[in-house]
Order: C-alpha cells, then sequence, then structure tokens
C-alpha cells in the first residue's frame, strides 16, 4: 500500500487531492496545521467511507514538522509519496506590503516545503524510491502582477528549488514534480489581502486605491475559477514515472504559458492592465 503524505489539506486543493489517493485505496496522511480545521475533510471522508490519518503538522514549525513525520514512519514506514501543497497568499505593494506578511509568504511556501522534504527524503533514500510533488502556481512561471510580486517570488523560488532538487536526487530512484496550476477555487483566494485587519492597506498607503483596483479584478477572476477536484487529478497523475517536472495544471494556465511565449515584460504588462480594466474599471490614477 503506498504512503502519502499530503500538508494543508483542511480545504481547497489539499483536501482534495486527500480524498483522491484514499479513493485510489492509498494509506493517506492529510496533515492539517490545525485539527479543528480538518471537519469538512473528515465528514467528506465519512461519507465516501474512506479511510484516511490526519496528522497536525505546521509546515513553518521545525518541531511539528519533525514529530509528524517521525510519527507516520515509525507506524507506516518510508513516506512514498509527499505532497507539498500547504501555502497561503498575500497581496501587496512592494513598498509597504508588512514585511512579517511577506517573510510568511516565504515561510510558508519556500521553506515549509523544504523542511517537510528533508524530513521525508532520508527515509527515500534508504529506501531507493519515492516522489515529491511540490505544488506552486502559474504565477512561479509568468509574469508577476502589480501587488503580487512577492506570492509569485516564493513560487519562481519553489521552482527552482525543485529543479536542483530533482537532477540531486535522482540518482537515489526518488523522483520531484513541481505543479503549476492555474486559477482554482481555493479559500486561499479569500485571504490573499495584505494589510490592516479590515483586508486593506493602511489609509495614508499610497498605493491603497490602486490595490483595491487590482482585488476587484482578481475577485472577477476568482469567479470563474476552476474546481480544486481538477488539480486534485492532477497530483495523484503525478505518481506516474513519465511527468514531467514542470506541469502546468489547468486550461487556463496552458494559454497564458502560450501566449506569453517570446513575449516581454514591457509588451505583456500593458495587456495585462487592458485585461484588469476590462474586469475591474479604469485603473486609478495616484
Amino acid at each position: 500500500m503506498t504512503s502519502v503524505l499530503i500538508t494543508g489539506c483542511s480545504s481547497g486543493i489539499g483536501l482534495e487531492t486527500a480524498l483522491a489517493f484514499a479513493r485510489r485505496g492509498d494509506r493517506v496522511h492529510a496533515c492539517v496545521r490545525d485539527p479543528a480545521g480538518a471537519e469538512e475533510l473528515l465528514r467528506r471522508a465519512r461519507a465516501e467511507d474512506l479511510t484516511l490519518d490526519v496528522p497536525r503538522l505546521d509546515v513553518t514549525d521545525d518541531a511539528s514538522v519533525t514529530a509528524a513525520v517521525t510519527a507516520v514512519q515509525d507506524r507506516h514506514g518510508p513516506v512514498d509519496v509527499l505532497v507539498n501543497n500547504a501555502g497561503i497568499d498575500r497581496t501587496g505593494p512592494v513598498e509597504t506590503m508588512p514585511l512579517d506578511q511577506a517573510r510568511a509568504l516565504m515561510e510558508t511556501n519556500l521553506w515549509g516545503p523544504l523542511r517537510v522534504s528533508r524530513a521525508v527524503l532520508p527515509g527515500m533514500r534508504a529506501r531507493g524510491s519515492g516522489v515529491i510533488v511540490n505544488v506552486s502556481s502559474l504565477a512561479g512561471r509568468t509574469f508577476a502582477v502589480p501587488h503580487g510580486g512577492f506570492y509569485a517570488a516564493s513560487k519562481a523560488a519553489l521552482g527552482a528549488l525543485s529543479e536542483a532538487l530533482y537532477a540531486e536526487v535522482q540518482p537515489f530512484g526518488i523522483r520531484v514534480v513541481c505543479l503549476e496550476p492555474g486559477s482554482f477555487a481555493s479559500r486561499i483566494q479569500g485571504r490573499s489581502v495584505a494589510g490592516a485587519s479590515d483586508g486593506k492597506p493602511a489609509e495614508d498607503d499610497p498605493y491603497r486605491a490602486d490595490h483595491a483596483w487590482l482585488a476587484r479584478f482578481l475577485a472577477r477572476v476568482a469567479e470563474g475559477a476552476a474546481d480544486c477536484a481538477e488539480a486534485a487529478e492532477a497530483v495523484v497523475a503525478a505518481d506516474d514515472p513519465g511527468t514531467p517536472l514542470h506541469t502546468v495544471v489547468g486550461k487556463d494556465a496552458e494559454a497564458a504559458l502560450g501566449f506569453l511565449a517570446g513575449v516581454s515584460y514591457e509588451q505583456w504588462l500593458p495587456r495585462f492592465l487592458d485585461q484588469a480594466e476590462s474586469l475591474a474599471g479604469p485603473r486609478p490614477i495616484p
């Protein structure tokens, strides 16, 4: 029985991925930062008579990662498939986005996958096999949008780390896949705005109007987001040895990469702004 460890399973792609692997008959360790947030996952698992384990694992905490992975491996042996799915999104201007939130993005989206990968790799090397799936984002492969620089940077860094890891662990029989989904209907989209407690930059932030304009655009884009179950199918399919290192997920992501082929940032930006204005109205002028 394949042992699968997935991070960030309380909602979205992680939740759907845990259920998809369980349907396949795998031994699923659906990790969550807060066990209280696993109610929907457990409810849906019971409804389908699926069996899965729900360990507590906070990818930003060394001790939590070590404890969770050690407990899983002590009970069930080395992890066969690791899915680094846990991630957060925050938008904000490069100049004024609070640094603690910028650091939180990197801590979760980059250092988190690194922590969990390091925890499972010794067991995979000892066995001579294993798969690490890093759930990145199309944002890590395309041009960064205004106010999305820190998120894009975290995902681009994860892609670079995946490439290096791919080459380093290949001699040990371990594969690495970096999935790059487009827009999917996940709760992460509702928690993406940086700044004050009301979800907006401070009143005196010079970028406040521009940020609000971008938020309207992103909200409109999210209305057409695909079902996370589609992305989960791609995660499960990444277990196939023929899966490329960089795998784009979603028709919108495929179309975006095709559109950007041979296009410079200076050529792309006016087109992006035209699209944003078509959905959110004219961009505010400072």
